[in-house]
């Protein structure tokens, strides 16, 4: 089963137990429970829902592994040819790590992955 979930602009497909690095959150602690409503789009086995924009009822629950990490660093030149200009500046982002715990969708049977292989199977 995953879903595809939005936080601030940016969209994740998770699915339970992924690692994902979303926006630092200064009230998140480790241990602590972060949950995602805007979920657009579900999938569990066959079956799908698509949100419109998004899926009413449904949350991811993820739990805060890292409390603070830092992405790469950015580095920016700006250098006026001929005039002695330059400007150097840097920029470091920090995120925010959490595991995905649980999906929740109502309305959504799980089908099991073995089920909807031996129905394709193709050979007779």
């Amino acid at each position: 089963m995953f879903a595809v979930i939005e936080d601030g602009s940016r969209q994740h497909r998770v699915s339970e137990g992924d690692l994902l690095s979303i926006d630092y959150r200064a009230d998140a602690e480790i241990g602590s429970t972060v949950s995602f409503d805007r979920v657009l789009l579900a999938n569990a086995g066959g079956a799908s829902i698509i949100g419109t924009p998004v899926i009413e009822g449904a949350t991811v629950t993820a739990e805060v592994v890292d409390d603070e990490e830092k992405g790469p660093k950015i580095e920016v030149q700006k250098i006026r040819r001929r005039k002695n200009s330059r400007r150097h500046t840097g920029h470091r982002q920090k995120y925010t790590r959490v595991r995905i715990t649980e999906i929740s969708v109502p309305y959504l049977e799980v089908v099991s992955t073995s089920a909807a292989a031996d129905g394709d199977s193709g050979e007779e």
